[in-house]
């Protein structure tokens, strides 16, 4: 048994579908794998002192090929075959061990959240939905095989299983490694989707987690109709003004009236799915327009889920991490509409531990993997709506290396 702290290396590609984030995980002061984990969760992790409580010691990205990346959108607007399906689910297996084949030689375990490409929450029969059920792609197997490392996979559907919505899964992961006494804090992740999690302070039953809406992937479609891959630097939208009629029309939509705990995904959240100008007897928006207008939309909806279910409880700061908070447009929309401080990972001195807004997400994923290592719940059953907690994630145990495709 190892004697140094634990290294978890997780891998994550988000609702952006552009590609896959490898964070390697190091976590000084808690259990080394195996050795008293269940004891340790029983009396909780302490939780004082400065955070984070873990440090990323190296981070990769690995983007995704455009055919790849096209086959992954196609599957998400429900396009394609079976067998199109099954394809996809092996080629993101080996293109999820290859992006973690520079780091897996320093990490003991792997945790690989994988692609979601569905999410019905809930049953929804005008869409289809008998059954709440969740789809994440990438075969762990394949993973295993190729780095030799063990691999926690499929961390959604044990709490879907259980009577939850199975999303976020984060917020365990964000109390211990963020939760500070006296700082009420919200994580806000801007990815495709966007969802935050709020932490009153040190006690886990205070957690609060929830999507909020849309966050990149309606300006990624627009961005898409432009031949780009996302709206770079939010160059296209601060070329637009936001439509007031179309932002009126989409901050109608049912969902965002919905209480928490509840998740979303970009099935939902799709321009072919909202009104359009020309449907509100508008002339058709030109490109910059949409996107300022989409843009607008993530930023109104982040801030009114705020004053409605986070501001009541008490709030001190959101921290934006996650590819929007690398767009200025964005980030300088959300200021305007927020009523507490907007801070980033290098405003707190996070960075220097090597969280980013880049590397949270994969982060998260590598200690829930950790917990589900340890024998340890891996959710907050309170912030899903499950009966109950799980152990997520699914063990898939080392394989010998060298395996050809």
């Amino acid at each position: 048994m190892t004697t140094r702290p634990a290294r978890v290396l997780g891998l994550m590609s988000g609702t952006s579908a552009d590609g896959i984030d490898a964070a390697l995980l190091e976590l000084p002061g808690w259990p080394a794998l195996g050795a008293g984990g269940a004891a340790a969760w029983r009396g909780r992790p302490p939780l004082t002192g400065p955070v984070p409580r873990g440090r990323v010691l190296a981070h990769t990205f690995t983007p995704y090929p455009p055919d790849l990346r096209a086959a992954v959108l196609r599957a998400a607007r429900n396009e394609g075959t079976p067998a199109e399906l099954t394809q996809l689910h092996w080629a993101l297996g080996e293109a999820l061990a290859q992006a973690a084949a520079p780091l897996a030689p320093d990490a003991d375990l792997i945790a690989s959240h994988g692609q979601t490409v569905q999410h019905h929450p809930r049953p929804d029969p005008a869409r289809g939905w008998a059954r709440p059920a969740t789809l994440q792609l990438g075969e762990a197997a394949v993973i295993a095989a190729r780095t030799g490392r063990p691999v926690v996979a499929d961390f959604r559907p044990a709490d879907l299983a259980a009577g939850g919505v199975g999303a976020p899964l984060v917020p365990l992961a964000d109390w211990a490694l963020f939760a500070q006494s006296g700082v009420r804090r919200a994580l806000h992740n801007l990815g495709g989707i966007s969802n935050l999690t709020y932490l009153p302070g040190v006690d886990p039953a205070g957690v609060l987690a929830f999507d909020t809406g849309p966050a990149n992937c309606l300006l990624d479609e627009v961005a898409g109709r432009a031949g780009l891959t996302h709206d770079e630097g939010g160059a296209l939208a601060r070329a637009g003004t936001a439509h007031g009629p179309t932002l009126a029309a989409w901050l109608a939509h049912p969902e965002l009236d919905m209480p928490p705990p509840k998740a979303t995904g970009r099935e939902v959240w799709t321009l072919a799915r909202l009104p359009q100008a020309a449907d509100l007897g508008q002339p058709d928006l030109s490109l910059p327009d949409l996107a300022a207008t989409a843009a607008a939309f993530t930023a109104r909806t982040v801030a009114q889920a705020y004053r409605r279910w986070v501001l009541p409880r008490g709030l001190d700061e959101v921290v934006a991490l996650g590819g929007g908070a690398r767009n200025p447009v964005l980030m300088a929309a959300l200021r305007a509409e927020l009523p507490v401080p907007l801070r980033t990972a290098a405003e707190l001195g996070w960075t220097e531990h090597g969280f980013t807004d880049a590397t949270r997400e994969a982060a998260a994923f590598a200690f829930l993997g950790y917990a589900r290592a340890q024998g340890w719940p891996g959710t907050l059953p309170h912030t899903t709506g499950a009966a109950h907690a799980v152990a997520a994630g699914k063990w898939i145990p080392a394989s010998p290396t060298g395996a050809s495709p």
